[in-house]
């Protein structure tokens, strides 16, 4: 998936929680994009951007990695080009990133992988800017070979989110570009609002996407086949406005804009269970 990724806070049973930081995505992630850049176009000063290619396996070609000041507020995932900087983050919140889950589903290790945060700073051995897909790889390899992790997976039952379809049917539609290519997601924030726009998404994808923002897994129980475009647009201000105009809260906002629902279930989900792991290395 073609993503900007940064921290943002959790939302909790509706409400808001992860305010996003500089922009987006995961107690949950956020996504949005940094300033469009292209090969004609980039903002001075900055690296164009050239995908990578679709088919291309990168790892860190050098990557630094030490712990973040105590005292830093900012955190998130930033891409500029090539280059990939990871501020002031736990490895549980790599972990998750890696892997496409939410924090509860990583067990065991010890305590420091919830609380100890670093930054890393890399860029990949391949030319172009990674898509999320590609930098997860990155970070699957970084935390296999940098702090020797290992672990296994299992099945566990925990409290989740599942989207349903509504009532009403979905109102989502049926992609008709390249079926076989990659999902995007492009989002605006605007003040407390997010405007997100999906393109060639599965509902696994969406529901993959989406669980970055909440404060339990998300699975896919729509029985929906093949991919969509579609829009979302919310707010994460738990307070509420006054303004007639103003977007909804997640769980409105799904339903009503794209005929869907997000429904408190429990489920069986995969958990990744840590069986080693070091605290990383300088360099």
């Amino acid at each position: 998936m073609n993503f900007r990724v940064e921290m943002g806070r959790k939302l909790r049973a509706g409400r808001a929680g992860w305010v996003v930081a500089v922009a987006t995505m995961l107690v949950g992630l956020s996504v949005k994009p940094l300033a469009a850049q292209t090969a004609q176009g980039a903002p001075a000063g900055l690296e164009p951007i050239r995908a990578m290619a679709v088919d291309a396996v990168p790892v860190f070609e050098v990557a630094t990695i030490k712990p973040s000041e105590p005292n830093d507020p900012t955190d998130g995932f930033h891409t500029r080009g090539r280059h990939i900087f990871i501020e002031n983050q736990t490895v549980n919140k790599l972990i998750a990133f890696a892997y496409g889950l939410n924090e509860k589903q990583i067990s065991g290790g010890p305590t420091w992988l919830g609380t100890d945060r670093f930054d890393i700073d890399g860029v990949p051995d391949i030319e172009g800017t990674p898509s999320l897909k590609q930098q997860q790889g990155m970070v699957k390899k970084l935390l296999a070979d940098r702090l020797m992790m290992t672990f296994h997976r299992e099945k566990k039952e925990l409290s989740v989110y599942a989207i349903t379809v509504g009532k009403s049917g979905p109102k989502l539609t049926k992609s008709v570009g390249d079926l076989i290519g990659m999902p995007s997601q492009d989002a605006e924030q605007h003040g407390t609002e997010l405007a997100m726009k999906f393109k060639n998404m599965s509902m696994a994808d969406f529901a993959m996407c989406m669980q970055f923002f909440l404060d339990r897994p998300i699975v896919d129980q729509t029985g929906l086949v093949g991919k969509y475009d579609f829009n979302l647009r919310w707010s994460f201000d738990e307070t509420g406005s006054s303004d007639p105009n103003a977007a909804p809260g997640l769980f409105t906002a799904v339903q009503e804009q794209d005929g869907l629902k997000l429904e408190a279930v429990k489920a069986q989900v995969d958990v990744i269970v840590i069986d080693k792991v070091e605290r990383p290395s300088a360099n």
